[in-house]
């Protein structure tokens, strides 16, 4: 995690590492709530991934959402099955670190997740999050059906504009479905949970996205 410089060239298809049949070993269950972290999980909650930088402080700013179920962390985007963490930060698998978040659209919104997402870091930086550069930390959002990537492309839209009041822009995260999320090893799950002190590369950059709790992303 600590400023590794890596590559910003995601690789091909014949060049990415080959990665593995099996999925690697995760926790069963979420550090702080004990709630699992693969399902089953109650009737009505929905998911979302976010891919904002280093995953661990990524992770712990959606936890602390009331009406986030429950969260953890993986890889998404990329080409390799199975990726280790040590892989992903190759930059030969394609990932970037991502953060799966379960919740109850009854108590939050994703429109309001999509603005947690936006204000939280800086979507203009590319293959990289401040001091964190490689193509395993760039910003993403991966949607996972048709309402979310119509409301991703919609928030992307009005965010762009209130940066650009700033002169700032334009964004760079990148929109996709969501493809398969592989979860990161035990070690990873809710890390600053179990390391309070541990690094986190997190920030945002001042600017309010004009979405969320009571804002539709197609109100903007």
């Amino acid at each position: 995690m600590l400023f590794a410089r890596k590559t910003a060239d995601l690789p091909t298809a014949e060049t990415a590492l080959p990665g593995r049949s099996t999925a690697l070993p995760t926790a069963d269950s979420h550090f702080i709530s004990g709630r699992p972290l693969k399902g089953p999980w109650p009737e009505g909650l929905e998911q979302a991934v976010f891919a904002m930088g280093c995953f661990w402080g990524v992770e712990r700013i959606f936890w602390q959402i009331p009406g986030v179920w429950t969260t953890a962390v993986g890889y998404v985007g990329g080409l390799t099955p199975n990726p280790t963490y040590e892989e992903v930060c190759s930059g030969r698998t394609g990932h970037t670190e991502a953060v799966l978040v379960v919740f109850d659209p009854a108590v939050v919104s994703y429109d309001a997740l999509l603005k947690a997402f936006w204000e939280n870091h800086d979507p203009t930086q590319g293959m990289r999050q401040g001091n964190d550069v490689g193509s395993q930390y760039r910003s993403g959002v991966y949607t996972l059906n048709d309402a979310q990537a119509a409301a991703a492309a919609a928030s992307k839209g009005v965010y762009e504009q209130a940066l650009a009041k700033v002169r700032m822009g334009p964004i760079t995260s990148e929109l996709a479905p969501g493809g398969t999320f592989f979860y990161a090893e035990p070690y990873h799950q809710q890390y600053l949970a179990k390391n309070p002190a541990g690094y986190c590369g997190i920030g945002g950059t001042g600017v309010t996205c004009p979405i969320g709790v009571g804002v539709g992303a197609d109100q903007g």
